[in-house]
């Protein structure tokens, strides 16, 4: 029994030291969860974290990222397969931040089953939902993600990113006692956008970062072709104002799930605060990188990508904790992160 008590306190302290080394905005966000809540969101994210650090390799076959994927998913169910796992790091070329993250997935397998039964059962469905997606665009894609349309462009973000809405909202629901019935029919409406607004921002600001460090190219071709374009000229020069032009359906379909992002907060009761500024801190960034893509070409030049100043992440987690209690201050918080950087003294 200490044996067992001594692996979970070091699973507990590995899981929790990983966590800001492959996400600050998450990691700042989950430590102000409440305390039934903080657990299984941290393992839920280090486990979409894994597996997409294995999907993301630029050196692995297609053949062996899905049956690394297989063998994640086996971990579920086989204790000594999770504490093997974190051999992988050793095949792949990440950062060591990422090498060390897999190398905790023993770690944090055990904390998954130190969990209780309803909240596994939760991380197990939607992680395994994810996974599945991610080994179908590996094989289909073997010489690196190629996105053709916008069809598949939504199908892809909804495996990396609208299952995680779904996690979360289904968590709320099981831990939070002012998440009832009927504030969760609301959140489902909206639970997907949530998860899929974030990742198309994320995939219009990190265009070169993709394409050059991970052989990824997730800007539909029917876009690109219909300004003359294609993946193989996403960031030439002479291309570049039609790039541009193609990414036009892609940041409306960005502020459209912005605004319905806004509107899952808005159906968090406002006695769920930690939840809300939990969910509000990555949309307000979102938007304010909404705001600088919508005035650049950087994310399209060679090297290039966008980001939003330290100043105002500091700036968006102090207004954030008291603009947020209601929906109004929200609102009006959301309107002028949009026109503007929110920065103190500006």
């Amino acid at each position: 029994m200490l044996a067992q008590e001594r692996s979970v306190t070091v699973a507990t302290r590995e899981s929790r030291l990983i966590l800001p080394r492959v996400s600050r905005t998450f990691s700042l966000g989950i430590k102000l969860l409440p305390a039934r809540l903080e657990p299984p969101v941290r393992i839920g994210y280090l486990l979409c974290r894994i597996a997409d650090t294995v999907e993301d390799d630029v050196t692995l076959t297609p053949q062996r990222k899905a049956a690394l994927l297989d063998t994640f998913l086996a971990c579920f169910d086989d204790e000594a397969a999770a504490d093997t796992f974190g051999t992988v790091g050793a095949e792949l070329t990440t950062s060591e931040d990422y090498q060390a993250l897999v190398a905790a997935t023993g770690h944090v397998f055990l904390m998954w089953r130190m969990l209780e039964r309803p909240t596994r059962e939760i991380l197990r469905r939607w992680v395994e939902e994810m996974v599945r997606g991610m080994r179908r665009f590996v094989l289909a894609h073997p010489t690196g993600i190629r996105i053709a349309s916008v069809g598949e462009f939504r199908e892809y973000c909804y495996y990396v990113a609208g299952t995680v809405g779904h996690l979360l909202t289904e968590l709320w629901y099981e831990h939070s006692y002012v998440v009832g019935q009927r504030t969760y029919a609301r959140l489902l409406e909206n639970c997907e956008a949530f998860g899929e607004a974030l990742q198309t921002v994320n995939i219009l600001k990190d265009i070169a970062w993709d394409a050059e460090r991970e052989n990824a190219i997730y800007i539909p071709s029917e876009l690109l072709n219909a300004v003359g374009s294609g993946h193989d000229t996403i960031l030439g020069a002479e291309r570049r104002t039609a790039n541009r032009d193609a990414l036009v359906p892609l940041m409306q379909l960005a502020q459209d799930d912005l605004e319905r992002a806004l509107s899952y907060i808005e159906a968090l009761p406002a006695a769920a605060v930690r939840i809300r500024l939990f969910c509000v801190l990555p949309v307000l960034f979102a938007i304010a990188t909404m705001r600088e893509l919508e005035g650049t070409e950087a994310m399209l030049v060679p090297g290039g990508g966008v980001k939003i100043e330290r100043a105002e992440v500091r700036a968006l987690v102090v207004a954030a904790s008291t603009s947020t209690l209601t929906n109004a201050s929200l609102r009006w918080l959301a309107d002028r992160v949009r026109k503007r950087p929110f920065v103190f003294g500006r």
